[in-house]
């Protein structure tokens, strides 16, 4: 059985893998087997198997839904799969440790993941990742202090800012943006990379100016923001750098974040980008297929954990390319219908 070595989530997380771990098998993890290409596609899970999730940080969407995910398997598959999920620095850093098989499964940034598979970016060559599904969209969620004096991006410069965690999909989309705004990332601003707990800590005692933010609304972590800090915080419109970034990546989008999300005075416009979840090229297709099942299939125990999950849709499961689906996945979306 082949052990996997991970980074275990608090909370949740962690008491997810210590129940799992007295259940059976002596505290192993036992790791999905590689895949079998010539092998027909059952979506059964015949072996007891446990998969490692790498979410996000622990005030995100990826690490709420994550653990939720996670908790559905085993009912989903006659308790022959088990998750846990672990925080992690988001989308770069867990392609990286999805290829480096310290995970399963993965959270990504759509945008991430092209530059994955295409060798670009943060990665310097293709990388052996495949999708199970498109889910629900990241909304960039850019946040200053009121007394900041910052209106748009291009206010940052000479600023603390919050640009995310090292290696994440947010620190990949801040960088891209303040580019955009004829801003160098690493000159032009005080760069605080920091993850979103820290990040609002700063924003709150004025050690940081503003923030950087991608995930799915509402983000535990900027409700809490909005509700102690009030009007000393406010949403910077960056919609006109748009056009720039879709040059960069057709995945960017015009988006909103609505008033009533986090009790602010007026909508806010932004730009979104798809999230996919992704595995090992070799990742058994019995369990991506399972996996992927178990998604849509418990979609609303996934949208109680955290209302981002309800943007989890069937007719935009199969829109992950060029990152190819999983044919675990393939057969799984094919069940269910998926166009």
């Amino acid at each position: 059985m082949r052990r996997i070595n991970m980074r275990l989530a608090a909370g949740v997380g962690a008491l997810a893998l210590v129940a799992a771990g007295t259940a059976g098998c002596g505290g192993r993890q036992d790791g999905a087997t590689k895949d079998d290409a010539a092998s027909e596609i059952t979506c059964k899970v015949t072996d007891s198997t446990r998969v490692g999730i790498a979410t996000g940080n622990a005030t995100g969407v990826y690490y709420v839904v994550g653990n939720a995910l996670a908790g559905q398997l085993s009912g989903a598959t006659e308790g022959k799969l088990t998750g846990t999920a672990a925080e992690t620095g988001a989308s770069v850093q867990n392609i990286e440790q999805l290829v480096g098989g310290q995970y399963d499964v993965a959270f990504s940034l759509f945008d991430t993941a092209v530059n994955a598979v295409q060798g670009k970016g943060s990665f310097t060559a293709p990388q052996p990742v495949e999708a199970l599904a498109r889910i629900y969209d990241n909304y960039t969620q850019v946040v200053v202090r009121a007394d900041s004096g910052i209106n748009s991006v291009a206010d940052m410069k000479g600023k603390k800012i919050s640009t995310g965690s090292p290696k994440s999909g947010t620190e990949v989309i801040a960088n891209r943006l303040l580019e955009a705004a004829g801003l160098d990332p690493a000159k032009d601003v005080q760069a605080q990379r920091l993850d979103l707990t820290k990040s609002v800590e700063g924003v709150k005692d004025g050690s940081v100016d503003g923030l950087f933010w991608s995930g799915g609304v509402p983000t535990g972590g900027l409700t809490d923001l909005f509700t102690t800090a009030g009007d000393k915080v406010k949403f910077i419109d960056i919609t006109p750098l748009l056009p720039k970034m879709t040059e960069l990546n057709p995945a960017y989008q015009a988006g909103t974040i609505r008033a009533d999300v986090y009790k602010t005075a007026a909508d806010t416009p932004t730009i979104v980008v798809p999230n996919v979840l992704l595995v090992r090229k070799d990742l058994n297709a019995n369990v991506a297929c399972a996996i992927t099942r178990t998604v849509f299939d418990k979609k609303d125990a996934l949208a109680q954990a955290n209302p981002a999950a309800k943007g989890i849709s069937l007719d935009n499961a199969r829109k992950t390319d060029p990152v190819p689906l999983h044919r675990g996945a393939d057969k799984a979306l094919q069940d269910l219908g998926a166009r």
